[in-house]
């Protein structure tokens, strides 16, 4: 071959070849990618169909407050998990109230030893994934796309394993919470009923706090983009109104639930946790004891976890062999869900930014809390209470240029799940 043919230019014609084999290669494998994550998300749902069916009851304190309202009362007979509180030598179960209500027809028909909270569970989270592949095309997310943010929010996120410990009452709510913000998300942004967006989000409310922070971002993310955010109008009024009136009612029953239950509405009952196990020596029974509810103490260790802190399996033995267990303070939402990065690509349009701010308002207090969600595997599980915004974010940033790099980090954390469920059950064979 001659110098000049050496270093001929490439036709168009073999320049577009090798384009088309180069896009083929990238398709295939996308394609054995998605068939790997599935595979992965089918041993997810097969482990999380086990559980269910080895459920045993009487592990979920809402099953007692559900009983308790059956039979007119507010404090229980018994508590079935360490977060009780003692106060007025009588025993409160001090979560938000909705998810007992939830539970009271099967609590009627089963009693307080109901075991299908994880299969209720389960149930919710179909639902709000189904929900979330509505939300997207009305985000106009491509369906590719889509299927990969569907997975994530189901197997590469806290819903996971909220929904596989749902029999507790902690990951009961969580997994309630979440449907109803998805419900509420979906009527904003298909410009649907803002009265039943309110409703869920009162609802949501009454079972995780924090969501009442969800209203501005609804409602910047129902105004059309040539709306203003505010306004004087009427119909401006009418739809803001229409959105937070529900969400009053439920701020003023819980209130009163508060009122007549510690006598105070703004006493959540939160601070007499200590004084139901006074000489409990673990790690939140210690700090509520020392510090309270809130301190400047656990801010390093709630902010390493909640960013930093990675997966983490301890060994034990004299060589450091034998697996011992995983961190029960989780692993930070960056380290078990790294494709949430990619929201940093959204456009800053207004819910965008408003969503920021919410995030922020949730996630400093937190950092401050006694509690970062312990006991959890490879995640925070408060993080899910605002990972909706996250998602409609990533749903806007995530175009196609995206799609490969949101694959892998999808694939790999799905993954991450499959090894976490394989380690759990190793190391807590019992459950």
């Amino acid at each position: 071959m001659t110098d000049i043919a050496r270093h001929a230019p490439t036709s168009p014609a073999r320049a577009f070849g090798r384009r088309a084999a180069l896009a083929d290669l990238r398709a295939d494998r996308g394609a054995l990618l998605l068939l790997l994550t599935l595979a992965m998300a089918a041993v997810l749902l097969v482990t999380l169909a086990l559980r269910a069916l080895g459920e045993s009851g009487g592990t979920n304190s809402y099953a007692a407050l559900a009983d308790a309202f059956l039979n007119g009362r507010l404090h229980v007979d018994a508590c079935m998990d360490e977060d009780c509180a003692l106060y007025d030598g009588r025993i409160w179960v001090i979560f938000p109230p909705f998810p007992a209500i939830v539970a009271m027809p099967f609590v009627a028909l089963f009693g307080t030893g109901f075991s299908g909270f994880i299969t209720l569970a389960t149930l919710f989270s179909g639902v709000s994934l189904l929900l979330w592949w509505r939300i997207l095309e009305r985000l106009s997310v491509e369906p590719r796309t889509a299927i990969w943010l569907v997975l994530a929010i189901g197997f590469a996120t806290p819903l996971y394993y909220v929904t596989f410990r749902g029999d507790g009452v902690w990951f009961f709510a969580q997994a309630i919470a979440f449907l109803l913000v998805a419900v509420a998300i979906h009527e904003a942004v298909r410009g649907g009923s803002l009265m039943l967006a309110g409703v869920c989000i009162g609802l949501a409310f009454l079972t995780r706090q924090f969501t009442i922070l969800y209203l501005p971002f609804l409602f910047a993310l129902a105004l059309r983009p040539d709306e203003p955010l505010i306004s004087l109008k009427w119909p401006h009024w009418r739809r803001a109104l229409a959105l937070a009136l529900p969400v009053a009612a439920a701020l003023a029953v819980y209130l009163v639930y508060n009122q007549i239950r510690f006598g105070d509405p703004l006493d959540t009952g939160y601070g007499y946790i200590a004084a139901w196990s006074p000489d409990a020596d673990d790690m939140i029974s210690n700090r509520l004891r020392e510090h309270g509810l809130f301190s400047s103490a656990y801010f390093v260790f709630n902010a390493l976890y909640l960013v930093v802190q990675g997966f983490h399996a301890r060994f034990e033995g004299p060589y450091l062999t034998d697996l011992a267990d995983l961190d029960p303070s989780g692993t930070s939402l960056l380290a078990a869900s790294p494709f949430v990065l990619l929201a940093v690509f959204a456009p800053m349009r207004r819910p965008v930014v408003i969503g920021l701010l919410v995030i922020v308002a949730m996630v400093v207090p937190m950092l401050f809390y006694h509690s970062n969600g312990f006991s959890q595997y490879n995640v925070q599980r408060y993080t899910l209470d605002w990972l909706p915004i996250l998602f409609v974010m990533l749903a806007l940033a995530v175009k196609p240029g995206l799609r490969p790099a949101l694959q892998v980090l999808v694939a790999y954390a799905v993954g991450l799940n499959v090894v976490t469920v394989a380690l759990l059950a190793l190391t807590h064979p019992a459950g």
